[in-house]
């Protein structure tokens, strides 16, 4: 039978097959291949003896969080403790465009903001729109509803965002545990300590404890390059420009002219060491 693992608890794999879950094992030749299981993966597995006897071919993995076969992924960044910040967001988008995940932006807790720190960041929102990503709030849940149907979704972003809040108002049978953000630290307490896939929806979500750790010093320089989306829209007349020092350079006079998002390009150069 082929069925998808969808929790974790130390070495029990918990395989989903018909609506039914079978708490399972691994093969022994598995750890000695060196084959990490990873909630989300498809796998042909035996209900009978309860053992799991090969991992399918992926459309894609992460390894923080430890999770496979996304197809899409909420961003959820708070616009106020912690506060908004372009660099973050950035960050998880350019980890979803390297790894073929659509990316969707979900903002919240816009009622602790004032109006006009409200208008400024939703002008920064308004570019990302233009470039092609979708910006939802956390307000509106029917349109979140309607965005899970027949997808994979990682709901991830800032630590204390209210990922785990935003997933119980989809599904009130969730009751995830919601933790307060730390008034000392400014940022949120990981309330989410394990990885686990659920039916919501008419979809598949998986609830995660966030990126916790991005290290661009994994991807190239070009593939981070590729990853800002709107760059391809200022083609340079060298194929291989860096955006950084170059003459003559597309990109950067696009941010000159506020074409560009400067708080983008400042993000980009950050992301390559520049």
């Amino acid at each position: 039978m082929i069925g998808q693992i969808i929790k974790i608890d130390r070495n029990l794999y918990y395989v989903s097959y018909n609506k039914e879950t079978y708490g399972c094992k691994c093969r022994g030749i598995f750890y000695k291949n060196n084959i990490d299981p990873l909630v989300g993966d498809f796998c042909k597995f035996s209900p009978e003896k309860l053992l799991i006897e090969e991992i399918l071919p992926r459309k894609n993995s992460f390894n923080r969080p430890r999770v496979s076969n996304i197809t899409q992924a909420i961003v959820v960044i708070s616009l106020k403790n912690p506060d908004f910040s372009t660099n973050l967001l950035d960050r998880f988008l350019v980890v979803l465009e390297i790894n073929k995940v659509k990316p969707i932006i979900c903002i919240t807790k816009e009622d602790l903001i004032d109006k006009n720190t409200l208008i400024n960041i939703k002008k920064i929102l308004s570019y990302y729109e233009k470039i092609g990503y979708l910006v939802v709030s956390n307000n509106d849940i029917d349109k979140i509803k309607s965005l899970l149907k027949d997808e994979t979704t990682v709901f991830t972003g800032q630590t204390g965002a209210g990922k785990s809040s935003l997933l119980n108002k989809i599904d009130k049978n969730l009751s995830l545990e919601v933790g307060e953000v730390s008034l000392a630290l400014g940022r949120g307490r990981h309330t989410t300590r394990e990885v686990s896939l659920y039916e919501v929806a008419e979809g598949k979500v998986l609830d995660t404890p966030g990126f916790s750790f991005i290290d661009f010093k994994e991807y190239s320089i070009e593939s981070i390059k590729n990853s800002f989306i709107e760059f391809a829209n200022f083609p340079c007349i060298y194929k291989d420009c860096l955006h950084t020092n170059e003459k003559e350079c597309c990109v950067k006079k696009a941010v000159m002219d506020k074409k560009i998002l400067k708080e983008r390009y400042d993000d980009y150069l950050k992301f390559i060491g520049r």
